[in-house]
């Protein structure tokens, strides 16, 4: 019988909830906490908006990231991905923004000194084999990754293979994100130590209505254009994403989120217009719901987009 590989993502990853249940990936849930409230992201859309159009979410930008520990992860493969696949890739957001990793990387030691016994139990003799992955991007980024993964794994593709095509890809992953507030974003840097944005520069994009386009590349993030208003950011963002289309991407994939109910995408014409290019292009849209981490870094109402192609400028 052919080895079971089965792939293990955290909550950042904003896939949509239909491509997590029909390709049975697991999640490890990265929790929110706002004041004495704690927010469990585990993928599940009715949750998720039900945060943001909460009143909570005024309070996000104190919000704390709580990401499951070394030893939940051991207890979550232990209980179910060691009995249900032979071999397991985690995938986890960026190391440079998130300790996830490192626990993942902790965790692995301590499932594969445990499991015999375990599948032994459950009457399976072979071996179990485990490979943590570092995306080098986040959000969206991360679901383009994902949903490459899922393909390798249904061609059959061993953990060695697995391993050097992801870890290939990764370096063509451009995840953007337009935020709609930057007095939000620098809220939400000053609170983490990080004075990058200045309280003068967010008066003025405040005052002028000008929006950021954020791109997260390889462990950096970085600004690659400024717009006058929100919606026109989500646009441009679109448009760029035809054309990377029409030009060729690595994968048949562009993934977008929205913190956000996401059906408010479906009222802007650009975004059709994508719709439209990728269908002519056999390249599938993946849109979710933001994951709570995203949202609560970048604030409400922001839009991710993430696709892979070869390097490129913006344009």
């Amino acid at each position: 019988m052919a080895a079971r590989t089965g792939l293990v993502v955290d909550s950042a990853c904003d896939l949509p909830h239909w491509f997590i249940e029909q390709n049975d990936i697991a999640v490890l849930p990265i929790s929110i906490r706002v004041d004495d409230e704690l927010w469990v992201d585990a993928r599940e859309p009715a949750r998720t908006l039900e945060f943001y159009e909460g009143e909570q979410v005024a309070r996000s930008h104190d919000a704390e990231s709580v990401p499951f520990s070394a030893q939940e992860i051991e207890t979550l493969f232990l209980d179910r991905v060691v009995t249900e696949y032979d071999a397991a890739v985690i995938e986890t957001v960026t190391r440079s923004r998130s300790p996830v990793y490192e626990n993942a990387q902790h965790a692995a030691h301590g499932i594969l000194a445990a499991y015999r016994p375990i599948r032994r139990h459950a009457g399976l003799d072979e071996s179990f084999s485990l490979r943590v992955i570092n995306t080098r991007t986040l959000f969206t980024g991360q679901a383009v990754i994902a949903a490459h993964t899922m393909d390798c794994i249904r061609e059959g593709a061993r953990l060695p293979a697995i391993r050097q095509s992801v870890e290939a890809l990764a370096g063509r992953v451009y995840a953007y994100a337009v935020p709609p507030d930057v007095f939000y974003l620098r809220e939400r840097a000053r609170r983490k130590g990080d004075d990058s944005v200045s309280w003068m520069g967010a008066t003025v994009a405040r005052a002028f209505d000008v929006k950021p386009i954020l791109c997260a590349r390889e462990e950096d993030t970085y600004p690659v254009a400024r717009v006058r208003g929100h919606e026109a950011g989500m646009a441009q963002l679109f448009e760029y994403a035809c054309r990377r289309i029409e030009r060729g991407l690595s994968v048949p994939y562009v993934c977008v989120s929205y913190a956000g109910d996401p059906a408010a995408l479906e009222r802007l014409p650009h975004y059709r217009a994508l719709q439209e290019t990728a269908e002519a292009h056999q390249v599938q849209i993946l849109t979710a719901i933001m994951c709570l981490t995203g949202g609560v870094n970048l604030g409400p109402g922001t839009l991710s987009l993430a696709l892979a192609a070869p390097p490129h400028e913006f344009v």
